[in-house]
């Protein structure tokens, strides 16, 4: 190879030059090798070849003795000797004719025309075809011959080129970026001593901008090392015809050093390392639009994996790549999902079934729905595509069905059995939905996409939604005037004088709306157990209707007169005293859950 050639930039020249160098190259090693005697061996085998074909074609082409030119030539002879005037004169050189020689000459070639044209002359192949059993097995023998040569040659010539690619690396052999296509590993340390001068690494960026580091900037330098070896001992020489097709690209380090420090003060020093420049990358996910959840697609954002980006710059420059495809190379913080993910596609699919949903919520004589409009707000995804709800905005929504529904604590506005106006505070009964327990059935109605008309989960229950919730069956106790009525079904059917607590006792009967917790007929109420075991009264009764624990209504035999004060002075311990003629009417009019408004 001559100096020039040596010079030339391998990916300055084509695949067709470095091709037919290479195999001048692996010639010139066959010649000056032991193979060069073996390919010289089947010189003689060609001469024998050559002498083969010769016999054969003699074999074929034999035919039937004829004259020979020297029988013709004596023949002539003795017809000199008896003729001597037709023939030349030896001795003078002088040939001599007459003209009836002439004139029969032409006679004869006339009469040869003749009978050519009326008589066809045989085929000479006709005449001499040979011994087809003859031919055949030699001519095959041959043919093995032949190819046995062909074969043997095109070992010799591959087996040259596998001596070749051991000190060689293969066809198209790219390191780092660079071709060196049958280049040795000192010709690789060569080419790449004489780049490290002017090297540089260009970064190509996400948005298609590009920056460069100058190999000057960090004090790059060559050095070499046993790296190109251990690559060349890598590939196999047998296998060298594989290069032809399958191009190796190898990426290895090759013997640069450089300074570490001054490589992170140019990266801190880079635009695309600006915070300030660099846009955050978002996940495809389902969003609503219209009547459906439909994929919103990524955005492929340009922040940057400062320990991803730092380590890929090390590996580009010290395997003295010149380019470096930052994306390509991992260096942004990329989106997990994108428009094709199967996990995007599939939490859309499951958010667009909860759509199917449709709850109706029943507060007789008012309805609440919840359907796709309202779900569609709450139905939500994180971050790994989990399928979820929005718990605070589930939980509001059943807030303000309880804000707009419950009763229970709240102040009621009365209209008395003696058509006063009251106010009542207090109390256990009233509407009180379950929060907890109505998240968990509303989000597994919508899990389910079910269609569904249903109340609410309740605490506490009432008799209505509309008006006062206590409904038009209820007991009125007035504790100022001390006058019970129970009416049912808006009409008052028992109304009586009655005896409450005893409130300077401290035993005054509370207000508040409260319901009967059950009714029981000839019991003894009880007060504090004594230590003794005794207690502090005992008072058997007839009918009783507990509804605030242990104070309830019931028969009073003991007390001689019912209403006006004399519950000030002689009140019960804070039940409601009934007349004992009375108490029986009371007690069949109610039932269990039958609310009871204490008010002064």
């Amino acid at each position: 190879m001559s100096d020039k050639e040596k010079n030339v930039d391998p990916m300055e020249r084509s695949s067709d030059e470095i091709v037919q160098e290479t195999m001048k190259e692996i010639y010139d090693e066959i010649n000056n090798s032991d193979l060069k005697e073996e390919v010289n061996s089947h010189d003689t085998d060609e001469e024998a070849l050559e002498e083969l074909q010769e016999e054969l074609r003699k074999g074929e082409m034999e035919e039937p003795a004829a004259e020979t030119e020297e029988e013709t030539d004596e023949e002539d002879a003795e017809e000199a000797e008896e003729n001597p005037e037709d023939w030349m004169d030896y001795d003078s050189g002088v040939i001599s004719f007459d003209e009836s020689d002439f004139r029969d000459r032409e006679e004869d070639e006339e009469n040869l025309e003749s009978d050519a044209e009326e008589t066809e002359l045989p085929d000479e192949e006709d005449d001499f075809e040979e011994d087809p059993r003859l031919v055949r097995p030699r001519r095959k023998k041959l043919a093995v011959r032949i190819i046995l040569i062909i074969v043997g040659v095109l070992i010799l010539a591959y087996l040259g080129a596998a001596l070749f690619f051991n000190s060689h690396f293969y066809f198209f052999t790219k390191i780092n970026g660079t071709e060196f296509s049958a280049k040795t590993v000192e010709q690789v340390e060569k080419y790449m001593e004489g780049q490290v001068a002017d090297y540089e690494l260009t970064l190509e960026e996400i948005d298609g901008g590009t920056e460069v580091i100058d190999g000057t900037d960090i004090d790059l330098e060559y050095v070499k090392g046993d790296e190109l070896n251990k690559l060349l001992k890598e590939q196999n020489p047998l296998l060298w015809i594989t290069a032809l097709w399958d191009h190796p690209e190898i990426t290895a380090p090759v013997g640069v050093e450089f300074d570490e420090s001054k490589l992170t003060e140019v990266l801190n020093n880079l635009t695309c390392m600006d915070p300030e420049e660099q846009v955050k990358s978002e996940s495809a996910r389902p969003v609503f639009e219209n009547t459906e959840f439909v994929i919103q697609p990524e955005v492929v954002g340009s922040e940057i994996d400062t320990e991803k980006f730092t380590e890929a710059v090390k590996t580009a420059v010290g395997g003295f790549v010149s380019t470096l495809d930052m994306e390509e190379a991992g260096c942004y913080i990329l989106p997990a999902f994108t428009s094709e993910s199967e996990e995007v596609i599939a939490a859309k699919d499951k958010m667009n079934s909860y759509l199917g949903a449709h709850i109706t919520y029943d507060f007789s004589p008012y309805t609440e729905v919840v359907d796709s409009s309202v779900i569609s707000q709450w139905v939500t995804v994180d971050d790994s595509m989990n399928v979820t709800f929005d718990q605070d905005a589930v939980r509001a929504y059943i807030q303000d069905l309880a804000n707009k529904y419950d009763t229970y604590g709240k102040t009621r506005t009365i209209t008395t059995g003696s058509g006063n106006t009251a106010q009542v505070e207090g109390g256990s009964y009233g509407w009180q939905i379950d929060q907890e327990a109505e998240y968990t059935a509303l989000t597994a109605n919508i899990e389910k996409a079910e269609t569904v008309t249903r109340e609410p989960q309740y605490a506490r229950r009432a008799a209505s939604h509309e008006g006062n919730d206590f409904g038009t069956s209820y007991v009125e106790i007035d504790l100022t005037n001390q006058h019970v009525w129970v009416f049912v079904n808006g009409q008052c059917v028992v109304e009586t004088d009655c005896v409450t607590g005893n409130p300077n006792q401290g035993n005054g009967t509370p207000q508040g709306t409260y319901s009967i917790a059950y009714k029981q007929q000839d019991t003894t109420l009880r007060g504090p157990k004594n230590e003794d075991g005794t207690y502090e009264w005992e008072s058997p009764v007839s009918y009783w209707m507990p509804f605030n624990g242990g104070i309830g209504l019931h028969d009073a035999s003991w007390q001689p007169t019912f209403g006006g004060d004399w519950y000030l002075s002689h009140g019960s311990h804070g039940c409601v005293n009934l007349p004992p003629s009375v108490a029986p009417t009371v007690y069949a009019n109610i039932e269990a859950g039958t609310p009871v408004v204490c008010h002064y």
